[in-house]
């Protein structure tokens, strides 16, 4: 008997295929003398349509909301029912004993391989294979230690119940919306509230009121240091009259200045924890300027085709005991390039592995991401490929480093009877931070940056700091000494608003309140531009006219990140067998029926913020302006209508004889026509859709056209339909 082994992916199975010996490769799968290796394409099964239940649901309307199934059920995918039914063919098959489940190990690719199970029937026994890494010594090891497949079913447990939690609250509050409003409004259990935080942060920007305030420097002769004037340790330093800053800089101004106070204390720095996917994707925001789905594309390329690193789509930081003695071969495969160097030092020593490193009762489904042992070929990499991998390289060689070792010098000096605070930094040893090549490449925030921008937002305290001296080069001092004041001044500043939220930030805050999990940050990022609710603005993201209607449409509770966050909890409690499915869905249904009720009642209105001047030829309504990626489309406002047309006309390869631009693509009432408008240059374009022949009712016709005036027929009609056939004729 064989095993047939089910991967999620036609480039996962190849690799398995290849280390389990099976050559014999066919359209749909590969066999060999023990195993059959075949894939899905992502899901291959879904939750049925609305209209499946009922015919009726294939038109919107709001009476029928909402859209509660008793039981849901499952249907193949249409796009991809041709793997589909190969799939179902080799669980059909008698000389097959068992089915591998060799989809991605977490809750989505479970959820992959249940529901094919569930359409095929499959009554046989089953296994897990449950890797970290496509490596092929992780293939080998993997299906030499598979797990019995019902020690994931709690995992699949969860996965329906959010998958059906999904379809309940996402379908039915975005067909209430669109049928209500008539526009294209589209609501989530994940994506509503993520709006929601965005839309909180441009209410504190839009209410921001800014303040002035004032901070007082000096600046001393020969030491050349500035230090920060202070009504006491622990003030900020602002002063919120220019009166008072004027106050403190002439009762200062020409008096003596004594050292009163010098402190040198050694601060020790431990190195930065590795990656979950979530503060990877953060790094690569910040140092890479890398969208969250780009990290995550990018990443999933050096886990399956490159191998060079371990599975992406973890939520932990920290490794398993049991991978420790695999760390010196993972470092030795990394002592290439530029890399080589502090590689080759730290193997010469056994690698200091610490409670920040390794800690099981850390580790969830999966461990932090860190680079296998596969050889790196740098030069086999895109340059985005490089970069990313160069981000995880740099962490890994930071964890096994020393910490970063430097004396902290603070001063205070007395001039009459204020006084005026000073800090300095002397690094004593680089220890984790040589791994950037310098200290201030080193400065990973290590996922505190939350986004919310505290200095700007409470307005200044970055400026208070830069007046303190924070980070200068302090000359050698003594207590009871005596100083030149140089110079002293005051300075204005203002309070300025939060900052808008980077992906970065964005990120943190969704993981903060447990909005989605790693794999699914970055979609709904993603879903939330291509639906036009928010937009990019450089590295910022802004909720757009469409965006700030809709949140306000939306139930509160649905925007409302904490009932998501508690969600998401209970989801995780199931898949580790301390939550109860049915109580769930039960909630999940009355409040999906609450929501949509909410819209029915509700008089709020929806207006475009987008409206063109240009009117739909359709049905004469004013169009909105849609960006999307191949430039800007007019898209009629009327959902049912559904007229769009490009904003922009097309350009053709023809140039202008006079001015040499590529010209605009337009169709007239004798067909289509390149212009140039600037010149008023026009040309007639053939009609190339064809490729130069006609189809068959178009001869058709046109023999009927010429029979009406001649009659043709033997040799001379043959002709005809030869000369109408053109290439068709000559094979």
């Amino acid at each position: 008997m064989k095993s047939l082994v089910l991967a999620e992916k036609p480039s996962v199975a190849r690799e398995i295929a290849r280390v389990l010996g099976c050559t014999n490769k066919n359209k749909s799968y590969i066999e060999g003398p023990s195993y059959v290796v075949t894939w899905a394409l992502g899901h291959l099964v879904g939750l049925a349509e609305p209209e499946d239940y009922d015919p009726k649901y294939k038109t919107w309307n709001l009476e029928d909301l909402p859209i509660m199934p008793d039981r849901m059920t499952l249907k193949p995918l249409k796009e991809t029912s041709g793997q589909f039914k190969a799939v179902l063919q080799l669980c059909k098959r008698p000389d097959i004993g068992e089915l591998i489940i060799a989809t991605d190990a977490g809750r989505e690719g479970e959820l992959v391989a249940r529901w094919i199970m569930e359409l095929a029937h499959w009554k046989k026994p089953f296994k897990r294979l449950w890797i970290s890494s496509q490596t092929d010594k992780a293939i080998q090891d993997g299906f030499a230690s598979l797990k019995p497949g019902r020690e994931y079913d709690r995992l699949y447990a969860s996965a329906v119940c959010r998958a059906e939690a999904d379809w309940l609250v996402g379908l039915n509050v975005t067909r209430a919306l669109t049928s209500k409003y008539n526009a294209q409004l589209s609501a989530g259990r994940v994506q509503t509230p993520t709006l929601g935080m965005l839309m909180e942060r441009e209410r504190e920007i839009s209410g921001f009121v800014p303040k002035p305030f004032w901070t007082v420097s000096a600046e001393f002769a020969g030491e050349g240091f500035q230090a920060a004037w202070r009504s006491e340790e622990g003030h900020d330093g602002r002063l919120w009259t220019q009166a008072e800053a004027e106050a403190v800089v002439a009762r200062t101004k020409g008096k003596p200045a004594v050292v009163e106070r010098l402190r040198t204390v050694e601060r020790s720095e431990p190195h930065p924890q590795a990656y979950d996917l979530t503060e990877l994707q953060r790094d690569a925001n910040t140092r890479l300027g890398f969208s969250a789905k780009q990290t995550s594309n990018v990443l999933q390329r050096l886990y399956e085709q490159h191998k060079l690193v371990t599975y992406p789509r973890t939520d932990s930081r920290y490794l398993s005991s049991d991978m420790v003695p695999t760390l010196k071969g993972r470092m030795e495969s990394i002592a290439v390039g530029p890399y080589a160097a502090l590689a080759r030092k730290l193997l010469r020593t056994p690698l200091a592995v610490t409670k920040r490193i390794v800690d099981d009762g850390k580790v969830s489904d999966h461990h932090a991401i860190i680079p296998t042992e596969q050889y790196v070929n740098l030069s086999a990499l895109s340059p985005e490929e490089r970069k990313l991998h160069e981000l995880i390289v740099r962490r890994f060689l930071a964890m096994f480093s020393p910490p970063c070792r430097y004396d902290e010098t603070g001063v205070v000096i007395r001039i009459g009877e204020d006084r005026f605070y000073a800090k300095g930094n002397v690094l004593k040893e680089a220890g984790w931070k040589e791994a950037y090549g310098s200290v201030q490449d080193a400065d990973w925030s290590d996922g505190e940056d939350d986004g919310s921008d505290e200095a700007a937002a409470d307005g200044g305290r970055a400026a208070a700091r830069e007046a303190g001296g924070g980070g200068q080069l302090l000359p050698a001092l003594a207590s009871g000494q005596s100083l030149t004041l140089k110079q002293n001044r005051f300075r204005e500043g203002k309070t300025q608003p939060p900052a808008r939220y980077t992906e970065a930030g964005l990120l943190s805050k969704m993981e903060k309140y447990g909005l989605g999990t790693p794999a699914t940050r970055a979609d709904i990022i993603e879903k939330l531009l291509s639906s036009q609710t928010i937009d990019r603005q450089g590295n910022r993201l802004v909720p757009t006219g469409k965006g700030k209607q809709l949140i306000e449409l939306a139930s509160k509770e649905l925007r409302s990140p904490e009932l998501t966050a508690a969600w998401e909890r209970e989801l995780e409690r199931i898949a580790k067998g301390q939550g109860d499915a049915k109580k769930f869905m039960a909630s999940i249904r009355q409040q999906a029926a609450a929501w949509v009720n909410e819209v029915k009642q509700d008089a709020k209105e929806y207006k475009p913020h987008n409206l063109s001047h240009a009117h739909c030829p359709e049905c004469g309504k004013r169009m909105m302006e849609v960006n999307g990626k191949r430039g800007k489309t007019f898209v009629c406002q009327d959902r049912e209508c559904g007229y769009r047309r490009a904003a922009e006309p097309a350009l053709s390869n023809k140039r202008c004889p006079r001015c040499h631009k590529k010209m605009e693509i337009h169709t007239g009432k004798a067909g289509k026509y390149a212009q140039c408008r600037p010149c008023n240059v026009i040309e007639m374009l053939e009609d190339k859709a064809g490729g130069g022949r006609i189809n068959k009712h178009q001869q058709k016709r046109l023999v009927e056209q010429f029979s009406d005036k001649v009659s043709l027929t033997g040799g001379l009609a043959d002709a005809l339909k030869a000369a109408l056939e053109g290439k068709d004729e000559k094979k």
